[in-house]
């Protein structure tokens, strides 16, 4: 799955912007929680995809 992928490079990219602009002296602190919002939402959407790739299992 290449948008599964894609989306988990973004997670990453967003870890690395957040912290670089919460060790900056002029960290914005709305921008620093849009990137977190953001993240949620990409980790909410990357766990849905994982969810479809693994059937359920009937016990």
């Amino acid at each position: 799955m290449r948008r599964l992928e894609l989306l988990r490079v973004e997670h990453r990219d967003l870890d690395s912007a957040i912290a670089a602009l919460a060790e900056s002296s002029a960290g914005d602190q709305m921008q620093v929680a849009r990137l977190k919002k953001r993240k949620l939402r990409l980790r909410d959407e990357i766990a849905f995809l994982e969810d479809q790739l693994v059937p359920d299992i009937i016990a």
